[in-house]
């Protein structure tokens, strides 16, 4: 039992150094001042075109994050208000998921959380469901559960641990409502890959074929 205590002190004492080192973001399109674009693009304009003329577009992660500092205006509120600031706001784009990344000071020391999306599409009669998952996938191939719900600092945590951030998750997208609907509401198709996302509005033809008789 003194072996397992003594187990379990070092594994919690290994995970909060792991949290309190923020990770590293230097390899986020956009992150650095001078990888942004230099114009920023319309995102609702641009979805709502593509929806109206039906054809796909491609926003790359560089254009995200450039969008994100311009237009979210990132701000801690509430009680640590005075204590935390909330520096950034950021996307990852890899194959198959995004990672959402919030760059916070906490008594003037940086620190990062972050939640993993995956985007599910499914297609019956009523025509096709975009469902989008907060995790990452599981942590092995061979082990489906827990999956990886995002990072506290540099550590990957189970989606459960996401409780403890939803809240400043849903206060972000509640600041840009029309991109997320325009963008994962309306799009047929959605595919996430290395830097970037492609949306596209069409539906996918069907194709049925019969087998005749003579």
């Amino acid at each position: 039992m003194v072996l397992g205590l003594l187990l379990a002190c070092v594994g919690l004492g290994f995970a909060l150094f792991f949290i309190a080192q923020p990770q590293d973001l230097s390899d986020i399109q956009g992150y650095n001042p001078g990888s942004r674009d230099i114009l920023r693009r319309d995102f609702r304009r641009l979805l709502q075109t593509s929806l109206d003329r039906s054809y796909p577009v491609t926003i790359t992660e560089r254009e995200i994050n450039t969008w994100l500092v311009e237009v979210m205006g990132a701000k801690q509120g509430g009680l640590l208000a005075k204590e935390v600031s909330l520096d950034g706001v950021w996307v990852r784009l890899e194959d198959g998921r995004a990672e959402v990344v919030l760059e916070r000071r906490v008594m003037g020391k940086p620190f990062t959380v972050s939640m993993f999306l995956q985007v599910e599409q499914s297609e019956d009669a009523e025509g096709i469901h975009t469902q989008v998952k907060l995790h990452g996938g599981p942590y092995h191939e061979y082990l489906p559960f827990p999956t990886c719900g995002g990072r506290f600092g540099k550590l990957v945590v189970p989606q459960g641990f996401l409780l403890l951030v939803m809240p400043s998750f849903k206060n972000l997208a509640a600041q840009c409502p029309d991109e997320i609907d325009l963008g994962f509401e309306k799009m047929a198709r959605i595919k996430i890959e290395k830097g970037r996302i492609t949306l596209d509005p069409r539906v996918p033809t069907r194709t049925v074929t019969g087998i005749s008789s003579q």
